[in-house]
């Protein structure tokens, strides 16, 4: 098992692979479908200091946050998965969700030297795991907007890193999309 404590360093990034199972320690980011989209677009509007967060060396999980726990969400949701490269242009180093991604964001993970972690839905688990939560940004988005929370070995697995992928992302296209991209 690989720890990663955030903010988390290229060097430790590159040295991932497909497959390396990692625990995750430190402040993470929360957000999904309504949030990463407002996040991607401020990036590309080049107003970065509107953040509330810095997203250098950052985790983001594919996640809503709610009284009944955390669980992640499927990362290859357009409103997601197309959010993903424009944050690893910003720094962020982990994506953390579930699901199989496509083969651009994949080459776009690479060149930002960011990697893609898949996560199984166990809501007890990340309860469990999770020490602290606040709401950091987007607060009219109820338990979609965008959290920051303290986690203390959040377990996930590394599908994509350094352009690469293993047999778990492959296996994740067929069973759990039907897709063979």
């Amino acid at each position: 098992m690989i720890r990663l404590d955030t903010p988390i360093e290229a060097l430790a990034i590159r040295k991932l692979k497909a497959g390396d199972q990692v625990e995750i320690h430190g402040n993470i980011l929360c957000g999904r479908d309504a949030v990463l989209p407002k996040l991607a677009e401020i990036l590309r509007e080049r107003r970065i200091a509107d953040l509330p967060v810095d997203l250098a060396g950052s985790v983001i999980f594919h996640t809503a946050v709610s009284p009944a726990g955390i669980g992640p969400t499927t990362s290859n949701k357009v409103e997601i998965e197309e959010s993903i490269p424009e944050l690893a242009k910003a720094g962020v180093r982990i994506h953390l969700g579930k699901g199989a991604l496509g083969k651009e964001t994949v080459r776009a993970l690479d060149r930002y030297e960011s990697v893609f972690a898949v996560t199984p839905p166990i809501s007890a688990l990340f309860s469990d795991r999770t020490l602290e939560k606040k709401v950091v940004a987007f607060h009219e988005e109820g338990m979609e907007a965008l959290f920051e929370i303290l986690v203390d070995g959040l377990p996930a697995i590394i599908a994509v890193a350094n352009g690469t992928t293993n047999c778990l992302q492959e296996a994740l296209l067929i069973d759990c999309f039907g897709k063979t991209e």
